[in-house]
């Protein structure tokens, strides 16, 4: 093959245009004026961006582009400031008629007149943020039910309980479990049973405050988390839940699926195995009782 059968090298002009991402210049004086001196590239991400006005005074257009993530992105910026760090950020940026796209920024820095200047690529990570999504959701979600499996529980329950101690919030958790499951399933099959746990995820969810959260442990066990919930009103909810579900059809007749309940209050600064150790002490208290009741555990 000669020299003459290779393509021939494109010039920056014409290269440019055709990568998959944007090349930036973007600046910062010390006043906070921003603007990008210079900003090219291909695929959707400039065709509907006012590059003029970028070019002139970027700090509205910047707001409106980033929304909510606005002061996130203003964070990154001016930390590699500060401390002279490349700028890595990403934001979602709302097309007209289109779904949003997700943008990565990576620029370097730099001192220039009486500000930073950066200079770097943006590109378009929608695949990648959307297949991040997909496998958060795999991690984090029963597969059977939909609903939110132990591992997302106990982290939304940490997250809970930190608040709780830091503010002096009441918080209530529902251990629940599905009274003589084993016979259930020995008398309708697994299939069955596999449809019971399927609607009663759907009959606690609308039964349950959208600001709850309702997981699923494993086996026929499920915990419930109240946030801003003292104890006797965790009461309440729990039994008028047991009734609900006592009085539902789950396609194997009425009153043969009911629920025993134990219930707990969080006790500032206690060890989340302790809250959890407690509530399940009452779930067992409850099956001790006669089932199809809740016990609560003060």
């Amino acid at each position: 093959m000669s020299v003459n059968d290779y393509p021939r090298a494109l010039s920056a002009d014409c290269l440019i245009p055709l990568i998959p991402g944007v090349i930036f210049q973007f600046y910062r004086s010390r006043n906070g004026h921003m603007q990008f001196p210079y900003l090219e590239g291909g695929g959707e991400l400039l065709k509907h961006i006012d590059r003029v006005q970028l070019a002139n005074d970027a700090g509205e257009l910047l707001e409106h582009l980033t929304g909510n993530e606005y002061p996130k992105v203003m964070s990154a910026i001016e930390r590699s400031a500060r401390w002279m760090l490349p700028l890595t950020t990403r934001f979602k940026l709302p097309l007209p008629n289109a779904k949003s796209h997700w943008i990565a920024v990576c620029g370097n820095p730099e001192l220039s007149g009486d500000g930073v200047l950066w200079t770097g690529v943006m590109m378009d990570i929608t695949d990648q943020v959307i297949e991040e999504q997909r496998l958060r959701k795999l991690c984090d979600t029963d597969v059977l039910t939909g609903l939110p499996n132990r591992r997302k529980l106990m982290v939304h329950l940490a997250h809970l309980t930190s608040i709780s101690t830091r503010h002096g919030t009441p918080l209530s958790i529902m251990m629940i479990d599905i009274d003589h499951f084993k016979l259930l399933n020995d008398r309708w099959g697994h299939l069955q049973g596999d449809e019971v746990l399927k609607q009663l995820a759907t009959e606690m969810k609308a039964h349950l405050r959208c600001e709850d959260m309702v997981a699923r442990l494993g086996g026929e066990e499920f915990m419930v988390v109240l946030p801003l919930t003292p104890l006797q009103q965790c009461h309440k909810l729990a039994d008028r839940l047991r009734e609900a579900i006592s009085r539902h059809d789950f396609g194997v007749g009425k009153g043969e699926v009911t629920l025993s309940i134990g219930v707990a209050e969080y006790r500032c600064g206690e060890p989340l195995t302790n809250l959890i150790e407690r509530t399940d002490q009452a779930l067992y208290s409850a099956k001790d009782v006669g089932r199809d009741c809740v016990f609560l555990l003060s």
